[in-house]
């Protein structure tokens, strides 16, 4: 019976969430969209786009840490509520403004209409951390790769349908209709929410947590788990690459198409993110998570590396619908890998961290390889020399310049990804995950008396009741007590 209310639980919230995913992300695009239409600035777009990912950045850490402290259904509430307020002002700042005040970009009312719209799709993030940690609290540890498939099926979903109706909106309503829109869904994501149940308990409150981003407390937990840290470091790495992808992909597609058409392309490549979250939900990871995830990645560069090679459009296209399969499976290697190997109550702040560095991390390469790309190997290869030394490979078209970068970055993410693999990082996680045993919680009415005999069975040498909150770490700091983790020692006191 309570397996079955978790899955309903969790059918629900990740219906919820693609709600309120495609709602945010249809405003911050349909802003994108606007501006650009009525200013023909690219420093105007380029300067919503990377604020967005910096405050994301900013904002992650926090996120992590109130997700840890209350329940994760009280957090999405409080998502739904702030991002709808925040929407809701904007809507009031188009009324009360004329438009040209809005997109005067030297006046102070672009960049406070600009900002809010952003903050409320940041919020969003706040729902999304939450997401991962409820996937450790309902779902069984060995769906876990499957759920998080899903989670990736509906964060693809949400990019393919805000791409192509936030265009629509823009083009045929307008922006204030499309606030009007983004308000209503948002208040009907918080309706529908308030019907939800998420069987769990109350956070006890970390002692050892005393600030709100509590960032040595995230560092701990982190530092617990051999090989973690690296994991980390080695997702923002490829966030890094996926970052010169990130810069160069619209300026490359607008060479083979007109804006029309490669809207429509980039739709279809978007669906990538479907198929690749849908194969994942149906066949898990494997047992080792941490080595799909590498083998992926080295895919990743490989393909990278040879799609744009000749300037034909079929060759671009179907390389960006094949890529984009392979990001989902990518993120939910790392998310089951964390959601086994950290302590539940402490997830929230390692997805935090996770999500603050990996932001951070493709607007940076964004802004150093645009300029370097249009000053320095874009011009090269319309030279002679460059045409003699790479036309054997490139060929020949307008966006050879482009094509080269990407053959490198594609490299460099096979030569590091196969690196990896020999690294004694890989192997102690790689251990770990095998060894660990499940950090979800008790959820809400177990432990109680009336548990089935196959609840029980399943527990196997568990105690009778699972201690949770204070109990658990007071029992972790016991000189008698056994690891959390096989192999590691305890908590330091």
């Amino acid at each position: 019976m309570q397996r079955t209310a978790a899955k309903t639980a969790f059918a629900n919230v990740l219906v919820n969430t693609l709600i309120a995913n495609v709602t945010t992300s249809f405003l911050w695009f349909a802003l994108t969209f606007w501006v650009y239409i009525e200013t023909q600035s690219v420093l105007a777009t380029g300067i919503i786009g990377g604020a967005y990912m910096l405050m994301v950045a900013f904002f992650a850490m926090l996120f992590g840490t109130i997700v840890d402290r209350h329940r994760k259904h009280t957090v999405m509430l409080l998502s739904s509520v702030i991002s709808a307020i925040a929407f809701l002002l904007a809507g009031v700042l188009y009324v009360a403004q004329p438009e040209s005040a809005l997109l005067d970009l030297g006046g102070p009312w672009f960049w406070l209409f600009s900002a809010v719209i952003l903050f409320g799709g940041v919020i969003e993030q706040l729902r999304n951390i939450a997401l991962s940690t409820t996937v450790t609290l309902l779902v069984p540890e060995d769906k876990r790769a499957n759920a998080n498939g899903l989670v990736g099926t509906v964060q693809g979903l949400a990019f393919l349908v805000t791409s192509v109706f936030s265009g629509l909106s823009i083009g045929f309503l307008g922006m204030g209709w499309t606030l009007a829109i983004a308000i209503v869904a948002m208040a009907l994501t918080f309706v529908h929410l308030l019907l939800i149940r998420i069987p769990e308990g109350t956070p006890e409150a970390d002692p050892e947590a005393k600030s709100a981003l509590d960032f040595r407390g995230s560092v701990r937990a982190i530092r617990l788990a051999p090989g973690l840290f690296a994991l980390i470091i080695f997702s923002t790495f490829n966030n890094l690459i996926g970052g010169v992808y990130m810069a160069l992909m619209d300026p490359y597609g607008l060479t083979l198409f007109d804006a029309q058409m490669w809207g429509f392309a980039l739709a279809f490549a978007s669906t990538g993110f479907l198929i690749g979250g849908l194969v994942v939900a149906k066949f898990g990871l494997g047992e080792k998570p941490m080595r799909t995830m590498l083998l992926v990645v080295i895919a990743m560069g490989l393909l990278g590396s040879v799609f744009m090679l000749r300037e034909w459009w079929p060759l671009y296209v179907l390389g960006m619908w094949v890529y984009m399969a392979l990001v989902p499976p990518v993120e939910a290697a790392e998310q089951t890998v964390i959601q086994k190997v950290v302590p539940f109550e402490r997830q929230g702040r390692v997805f935090g961290v996770a999500a603050a560095m990996e932001a951070a991390a493709a607007p940076i390469t964004a802004f150093l390889i645009a300029p370097i790309a249009e000053f320095l190997i874009i011009p090269y290869m319309k030279t002679r020399e460059g045409q003699q030394q790479w036309g054997w490979l490139l060929g020949e078209g307008d966006a050879r310049g482009i094509a080269l970068i990407c053959l490198f970055a594609g490299l460099i993410m096979v030569v590091v990804g196969t690196l990896a693999f020999f690294t004694k990082s890989y192997r102690k996680l790689t251990e770990l995950y095998a060894n660990a045993p499940d950090p979800a919680p008790a959820q809400e009415g177990e432990g109680d008396a009336g548990n089935d005999a196959e609840a029980d069975a399943a527990e196997g040498e568990r105690p009778d009741v699972v201690p949770s909150g204070r109990e658990s770490r007071e029992s972790a700091r016991r000189v008698d007590a056994p690891p959390i983790v096989p192999g590691m020692p305890p908590e330091p006191r």
